[in-house]
């Protein structure tokens, strides 16, 4: 196409410089002309475009930038809110962070006290039990020094009435002084030995 509208203004300038030299107007003139270039046409073309352009701006184009406009929002809107999100979750890993290691420092010191509670009570306990196995240990001991002593009277009290029983025997009896001094001598070592 480029081709011949070369070739057509090539001839169309030809035949008019064999006439006289027609203007640079004139010549691109004839050779709109000889293509069959019609102004009017041109000028309703250009009207419908404009018309086409200002309805399709109007109906597509605008509220297209529009939309386009709104997401831009929208997503901007989303990315800062991922970001403040981002920012509270860190603070609140932190804070979260903060509460655990005061929770364990916590139970630390109760689990201290509370091994402390545990030693002082079992060190009562021991002492109390050490205090009670004393007492018990000490009355023991005095109930068996109360029995220890009434044996002893009681030995003491059936040696006395041993003796009464003997005396009077011997005093039913006539003894010789050998019978005596045996008698003697065996209420002597009872009594030494109780």
């Amino acid at each position: 196409m480029l081709t011949s509208l070369f070739l057509a203004t090539v001839e169309a300038h030809g035949a008019v410089a064999g006439a006289s030299e027609p203007g640079p107007l004139e010549s691109i003139q004839h050779t709109l002309d000889s293509l069959g270039f019609e102004w009017h046409y041109i000028v309703f073309q250009g009207i419908s475009f404009l018309i086409l352009f200002g309805v399709l701006y109007k109906f597509f184009i605008k509220p297209t930038i529009a939309a386009m406009e709104e997401r831009q929002q929208k997503v901007e809107s989303g990315l800062k809110y991922a970001e403040d999100m981002k920012a509270q979750l860190a603070a609140s890993q932190q804070e979260t962070a903060t509460l655990i290691k005061n929770a364990q420092l916590e139970a630390n010191k109760i689990i201290e006290e509370s091994r402390k509670t545990a030693k002082d009570f079992a060190d009562k306990i021991q002492k109390e039990s050490s205090e009670r196995a004393n007492d018990q240990f000490a009355k023991a001991q005095q109930a068996i020094e109360l029995e220890h002593k009434k044996m002893l009277a009681d030995a003491r009290s059936e040696i006395a009435r041993l003796v009464v029983t003997t005396a009077e025997r011997v005093l039913t009896k006539k003894l010789t002084e050998a019978d005596r001094a045996s008698y003697n001598e065996a209420a002597a070592k009872e009594l030494s030995s109780v």
